[in-house]
């Protein structure tokens, strides 16, 4: 393949990062020509993991006329890396974009692992762009630990006020055929006949947001019970209570015992 790859693209006098694809046969290991992308692919954070060599700045490096930092024959493969691209879509629907408001952002992190994002709290995915959120990739020793690790990260990941593919991902890393690398073109669609025959259990991330939500909203509307439950005596208690909860302060207290509030 490597070698294809260069004679398609000295073929068209082509210089700088490139990316040629091809589909590969599992029974004969054949391998056909798909398409060349005239740039770095998106999960080119997997070539740089396992190599160790910065991509992007290579990149630069040939357009300012300086050759590669490297050689083919220097180049060691080191590790195994895993990347997921986070897309504000929603795999239930056939992956519909999900467009919104990121209301809360958490992301992982850690030894061997890497986010690059390009949102961040209260960022508006639109409809009119490609919906990525971020990619997530690992590092690790083996294929295993990798697995391990991008296991630990999706539970980390949290993201709200859009739909996202991570619930996806956190399904696929506990797939027996992923985990055990029998992986081909056929693999989405024999797991959604597995989600057909067998419905995932709701998401247990969401699931603890649900509560959270819940929690904060029966503490609240617990909150405004004692006030009006407070005796009509102490005033001065109840007015306080009643700013907590609406969002209010004293800024100023008169001599007469009365105050000034202002909204936050």
């Amino acid at each position: 393949m490597g070698e294809a790859a260069i004679k398609i693209a000295r073929a068209v006098n082509y210089t700088g990062a490139g990316t040629v694809e091809f589909l590969l046969s599992d029974t004969t290991r054949e391998f056909y020509f798909l398409e060349m992308n005239t740039r770095l692919q998106v999960e080119h954070p997997v070539t740089e993991l396992v190599t160790g060599y910065d991509l992007v700045r290579e990149q630069f490096q040939v357009a300012a006329g300086k050759t590669l930092s490297f050689t083919q024959e220097s180049i060691r493969w080191q590790g195994h890396a895993i990347e997921c691209r986070v897309y504000a879509e929603d795999s239930q629907n056939n992956f519909f974009p999900s467009p919104g408001t990121i209301t809360h952002l958490q992301e992982p992190s850690g030894p061997g692992i890497r986010i690059d994002s390009g949102v961040r709290l209260n960022s508006e995915v639109s409809l009119h762009y490609d919906p990525m959120v971020a990619k997530l990739a690992v590092w690790a020793r083996t294929r295993e630990e990798a697995i391990d690790r991008l296991r630990r990260a999706l539970d980390e990941y949290e993201v709200l006020g859009i739909t996202t593919t991570l619930p996806f991902f956190r399904e696929i890393v506990r797939n027996e055929e992923f985990i055990a690398g029998r992986l081909d073109t056929g693999f989405i669609g024999r797991l959604n006949e597995q989600r057909e025959r067998n419905p995932p259990a709701a998401d247990p991330l969401e699931q603890v947001d649900m509560a959270i939500v819940a929690a904060a909203l029966h503490y609240t509307n617990q909150q405004r019970i004692a006030v009006t439950a407070e005796p009509v005596g102490n005033r001065w208690r109840l007015s306080g209570r009643t700013a907590l909860l609406d969002g209010r302060q004293v800024i100023n207290q008169r001599g007469d015992g009365s105050a000034k509030w202002r909204k936050l």
